[in-house]
Parts: structure tokens; sequence; C-alpha cells
């Protein structure tokens, strides 16, 4: 079997190599980033399919970024990730070999008045929050193709809906971060400086639920051999943590021992956006590692790289 994955390099792609070599042993995995093709030209994307042959193709492939990055480019965000989207889509149709297409989206797709915890059915009963609007609506429509496609051309597709992602290779750069990632760049530099207190946006508010990026990679080949269904399927934990319990228990472990002040005037996002996880239980799936464990091992690798800036970090 060849298995193609665009977005390899990124954060959550260098998760999901291993994960699919381990339970593929001895199928061909074909690692793909920007390098390798422009995904916003329709003729890259056809001949990325004509060079590599792909029995399955996991599209990772896509613009992210945190809060702060969104709402000054939230044009950017929604033209690369819809145009990319929708070549991806239609060159693997015509393409007409591909056995399955796995296509993960952002939980920020969710209607910003979404309640929690927030299940499938609650995807097209609003608009996504303004701050990431147009990453996300542009996310969304993926699982309008994946009907769309399904229907048209028999193109058989898995989507899923990864929480708030952590872990290994996350993009730690400033202004850029997602919550977890920007928390600890921030406590390990300002330990570094001596720093006697550290800013936070927000007010701490917020609650959220986490998932580590390799239970969500351990999750894809479930999604390559079994599931087969145009329904997209929230990956998460499921449990719920304050951002202020977080940033407490990140200062606890990364030894700052400043203290804590809140930028009220920065924005929260949404003030509670925990995922209902009954569909991915119902399949026998769930996202073993616990929020303790997942940091530690993150921030054991942040330390490690930091440094040198070595295997990949994103600073």
């Amino acid at each position: 079997m060849r298995i193609a994955i665009t977005g390899a390099s990124g954060f959550l792609g260098r998760h999901v190599l291993p994960a699919l070599a381990m339970h593929y042993r001895g199928a061909e995995i074909i690692a793909l980033s920007s390098q390798n093709y422009n995904l916003l030209e329709r003729a890259q994307v056809r001949q990325m399919f004509i060079d590599t042959q792909p029995d399955v193709l996991v599209h990772l492939a896509a613009y992210s970024g945190g809060i702060g990055i969104n709402r000054t480019k939230p044009a950017d965000f929604y033209f690369i990730n819809i145009i990319m989207q929708a070549l991806v889509f239609e060159e693997a149709a015509r393409y007409g070999k591909l056995k399955k297409l796995v296509y993960p989206m952002g939980g920020c797709s969710y209607p910003a008045t979404a309640a929690s915890p927030i299940d499938e059915g609650q995807m097209w009963q609003g608009y996504p929050q303004d701050e990431s609007a147009g990453y996300s609506a542009a996310k969304k429509m993926g699982i309008v193709a994946s009907r769309s496609y399904r229907t048209q051309h028999g193109l058989k597709t898995s989507v899923i809906i990864p929480g708030n992602m952590y872990g290994e290779y996350d993009n730690f750069r400033h202004g850029e971060s997602h919550v977890v990632p920007a928390f600890i760049r921030r406590y390990y530099e300002e330990k570094q400086a001596g720093a006697k207190a550290i800013v936070m946006w927000g007010t701490g508010a917020p609650q959220r639920d986490f998932v580590y990026a390799g239970d969500v990679a351990a999750l894809i080949p479930y999604f390559i051999e079994e599931y087969d269904s145009v329904e997209p399927v929230n990956i998460s934990s499921g449990t719920a943590i304050r951002i202020i319990e977080l940033a407490d228990t990140l200062k606890s472990t990364m030894g700052f021992e400043g203290k804590i002040q809140w930028d009220t005037s920065k924005p929260d996002g949404q003030m509670v956006k925990i995922f209902d996880i009954t569909r991915l239980k119902s399949l026998g799936l769930s996202c073993p590692t616990s929020l303790a464990e997942g940091l530690a091992k993150t921030i054991s690798w942040f330390n490690t790289h930091y440094a040198n800036k070595t295997d990949g970090i994103r600073l």
C-alpha cells in the first residue's frame, strides 16, 4: 500500500508519520511538504497524484495559527485553506484510484454559540468565532466537499475534528502559536531572563479540553481502514480545564517562580469549548494520554530542542 501525507513536516504530520510507519509495516509512506508541491496550483496538485500514485491520502497540509495571527491575516487564512482544500478534493476525485482520503479540520469551525460539550450535530448551527472565522469557515467546507465528492464521484473520505492539540513539534512562534506552546515558550524565556512576572492574554477564565497530538495520530489508521461515513468525528479528551489552571500547572511544571498577570484587554476567545466525544467512544476509540503526561512530553522535547533549534522546532 502507498500512503501519501501532505503537510508531513508540520505539527500533526510529525506525529502521523511514525504512527503510520509502525501500523503499516511494509507500506510505502510518502511524506510530502510545500517543498515538493504547491497545493495552491492545480497543475501541481494533479502532478502530486501522478507522481506518488497513492492508495490513501492523509491531507494534513493547512495554513494555521493562533488568535493573534488569525486576527491580522484572516483573508490569508481563508484563501490559502479554501483553495488548497478544493484542489486536493477535485484532483483526488479525478485521479480515480484513491481508496481513502482522511481530512482533519479544527474544532474552531464549530459555531461561536455552540453549547458545550459540543457534538458534531452543532456544526452548522451558527457562525464560527469571529477571530478565526477565515480559517474556520474554509476548513469547515471540507465536510461539504466530503459529502459532495462521495455523492458525485464515489470518493471515500473520513473527516476528523481534533480538539485543541498540543505536543512535540508544535508551533512555538510568538504571535502564531496556540495556548499550550505559547505558555511553554513564555515560561521558558521569562525564567531564563529572571523575570519576576509574566503577562498572559485575557482573563484565564475560558475552559478548554486538550488532546495530545500523538493520540490523534494513533487513530488515523482506524479512519483509513474502518470508518466509512461522511459524518465527522470529534477527537479529543473530553476533559475540561480552565486556562488559568493550565497556566498554573505549566508554571509549576516548568519551575517559573514569578507572578502571573492577566491582560484583560486582550480577547479570551470562546469562553467554554469542550468537545463531546460520544461518537468517538461509540467507535471504541479514545485518547488515553493524560494532560499531565502529554505536557511533560512536550516540555521535555521543547527544553531539549530550544537552545540549538534542532529537529524542526518552530520558534
